[in-house]
């Protein structure tokens, strides 16, 4: 099976130019609201969009487009963080002085059930939290198209100034191009799931070797976003993942939403690695401490994972994320809940703090 992923393809939409710097946080607010500024790469992507915002609040969707299924049909934990992480950061921008601007140094968020098909439109709201010179703290949740809480996390930012500020940008309509076909989160879905059966029947760590060998269908959200498995043991695994212009956010390095997503693939196929057939897992929550800005440079990033811990009801884990200069840009640790004789199914998703709830649902 030839797998070609949509980072093959040229990135689509821009950065806002220097200028933008050059105004003082509100202002800048309002030119993000009133939608005056190309699109980055990762809203093309998976369709991520601002909905509204007040002086200290920031509301951004995402639909839960098929193509972020896992092999199961469900999605990873860390959706939520793709969507929570934009508002994150521009729940603070309001905060911000001429020549200021941010970057995420940590993000740690608790899942409550993970999104699906069916989740419709994913919805995160931030608020600002604090905002001092040099950090800043944001709270977000995120719900579905029902109101469903998904998840809960927090964001630390910190502050950092150019000096002197650049010129501040002269505000112009902005024409969005126009595309042949459309972005890749609405376009049809490549790659399968794998059939129930065989998670019945396989462990986990046959399963995952393997699809990494072409013998069982890779899953639609590899073909999104170029993921891939490596060194695939009981305990730990290796992710691989291209460092995308798709991946970029406006601050023209890789969206911190996305790193903790690449870090979600090698966490939970790590977990995966040791369970036994009819067996999965759940992850609770992850937090993220970024090291360094990993630039979308299109050279090989990974994700090395290993187990550090496997109980019988709950299993922990690190990854390590390192760029192409074998340089650690992120580290991320993340636990979850091992259930016992059962597979998912998207159409009734387990809840993973409350077992009895995804009957309720």
């Amino acid at each position: 099976m030839t797998f070609t992923p949509i980072t093959d393809e040229p990135a689509r939409g821009d950065f806002p130019p220097v200028g933008l710097l050059g105004l003082a946080g509100p202002e800048r607010a309002q030119v993000f609201a009133d939608r005056l500024l190309p699109r980055p790469p990762i809203s093309h992507l998976f369709g991520l969009m601002p909905a509204s915002r007040t002086e200290t609040e920031a509301v951004f969707t995402m639909p839960a487009s098929p193509w972020l299924q896992t092999s199961f049909g469900v999605y990873l934990a860390s959706t939520a963080v793709l969507v929570a992480d934009a508002p994150f950061g521009s729940a603070l921008v309001p905060s911000m002085t001429p020549g200021m601007y941010g970057t995420t140094s940590e993000v740690s968020m608790s899942f409550l059930r993970p999104a699906s098909p069916a989740s419709g439109m994913l919805t995160a709201r931030a608020h600002k939290v604090d905002a001092g010179r040099t950090l800043g703290l944001s709270e977000a949740t995120v719900t579905d198209a029902r109101g469903r809480l998904l998840a809960h996390g927090t964001s630390r930012y910190v502050f950092l100034q150019l000096d002197p500020a650049p010129p501040p940008l002269k505000i112009t309509k902005y024409e969005e191009p126009t595309y042949d076909s459309p972005d890749p989160y609405e376009r049809p879905v490549q790659g399968e799931l794998i059939p129930l059966d065989v998670w019945r029947t396989r462990s986990g760590l046959d399963v995952l070797r393997a699809a990494a060998a072409g013998e069982l269908p890779r899953a639609p959200f590899a073909y999104l976003f170029g993921c891939s498995l490596s060194e695939i043991e009981e305990g730990s695994v290796v992710s691989k993942m291209p460092a995308s212009k798709w991946f970029a956010s406006p601050g023209r390095t890789i969206y911190g939403g996305m790193t903790a997503y690449f870090a979600d693939t090698a966490i939970t196929a790590a977990i995966q690695t040791t369970l036994p057939a009819n067996t999965v897992s759940a992850l609770v929550d992850l937090k993220v401490n970024y090291t360094r800005p990993a630039l979308p440079d299109g050279r090989l990033l990974r994700a090395r994972a290993t187990v550090v811990h496997r109980g019988q009801r709950m299993a922990v884990a690190r990854a390590d994320l390192i760029n192409a200069d074998d340089k650690t840009y992120a580290i991320a640790t993340g636990s979850a809940m091992i259930l016992e004789g059962r597979v998912w199914d998207a159409e009734r998703p387990v809840v993973a703090v409350d077992d009895a709830r995804a009957d309720e649902d």
